[in-house]
């Protein structure tokens, strides 16, 4: 007599569940393997359910801008709605923000850095993130003070505020003065601001504590004009936390040198931009960008990796280019606190 199975089927899952432990596998796996299971997990990737939050930071700042736009639509169009978290970089395109934009109506975390976004296009849209509670700006250096005031305006649940400078570039920054005004009389629930490397000034500093009565941490460090007094500090804000103005450099350097090191010279000779990846790339023997579209079977050209035939659409299948090259411009990111 054959066993009765009491046991639930995987293909059996509800879909939000599915998603659930779906989300958790690397990118790459959820877009290219998880697809060829079965039909359940297909519509399970295809839908919102792993796609309330999107992570591809780290990819961005690696990808070209044509491959961005595509993923982002992409995912985000996935989402249906329901996105609460986006972490991306190098968002260079004010039509591509609009498109986040106008899909961030769930939206409660956005990771921007490195965009060169207009001021301009933040302004007319800060609107649509009203119910954003943290937003990372770090190194967006179009961003100015309307578009500071149009976030605070908009967000009325923000409570933290990355806005960071790279400290290579410092020296060559404006004064951020008025931004700095613009954040403390706007945003008054903020309990966690970054300003490192941000070129403001002791006044600057005074309105943010005053105006920003919740705040509990406030990075400071790079902040070369700010020398605050510590017994007033103590006094009028013991509840803040302050970093800086000072900046252990030797953290930078040393981050830099340690990293290089784990690669041999053996490793700088050999290496070249055709090494293989994986089982997805392109080669750049027969990369053509004029005939990087997507062909009648749904497969990018120019694509060399294994084909999907009839997997997935044509308007949602994307080749993806996944590798670990080390950062060209050898620049050392400061990591938040």
């Amino acid at each position: 007599m054959d066993e009765v199975d009491d046991y639930p089927h995987w293909e059996d899952l509800l879909p939000d569940a599915l998603g659930l432990i779906i989300k958790k596998l690397p990118l790459q796996e959820i877009l290219t393997v998880i697809p060829r299971v079965c039909k359940s997990w297909t519509r399970a990737v295809q839908g919102p359910y792993c796609w309330q939050k999107i992570d591809i930071y780290e990819w961005s700042t690696e990808c070209v801008p044509e491959q961005l736009d595509r993923m982002l639509r992409l995912l985000i169009g996935r989402s249906c709605g329901s996105l609460r978290e986006l972490h991306v970089a190098c968002v260079n395109d004010d039509r591509l923000f609009s498109f986040i934009a106008e899909h961030a109506s769930s939206l409660q975390k956005l990771i921007l850095r490195r965009s060169e976004i207009s001021d301009a296009i933040v302004t007319e849209f800060a609107g649509k993130f009203s119910s954003l509670s943290s937003l990372d700006l770090s190194y967006c250096y179009e961003i100015r003070t309307k578009a500071l005031e149009a976030i605070g305006r908009s967000c009325k649940s923000l409570v933290s505020l990355s806005w960071n400078m790279h400290p290579i570039v410092f020296e060559d920054r404006p004064s951020y003065v008025d931004e700095a005004h613009a954040i403390a009389n706007t945003m008054p629930k903020l309990k966690h601001l970054e300003l490192a490397y941000v070129h403001i000034d002791v006044g600057s500093v005074l309105d943010i504590l005053s105006g920003c009565r919740d705040l509990e941490l406030l990075d400071l460090r790079g902040c070369w004009d700010v020398e605050l007094d510590k017994k007033f500090l103590e006094e009028k804000h013991p509840k803040v936390k302050i970093l800086g103005p000072h900046v252990d450099m030797g953290y930078l350097e040393r981050g830099c040198w340690d990293y290089a090191s784990d690669f041999s010279d053996d490793y700088w000779m050999d290496s070249s931009d055709d090494e293989f990846y994986g089982d997805y790339y392109y080669s750049d023997d027969n990369y053509d960008p004029e005939d990087d579209i997507i062909d009648d079977n749904g497969t990018e050209r120019g694509y060399t990796g294994p084909r999907y035939d009839g997997m997935w659409s044509a308007e949602d299948l994307l080749a993806l280019r996944f590798h670990h090259e080390m950062d060209g411009d050898l620049q050392v990111w400061p990591a938040s606190p």
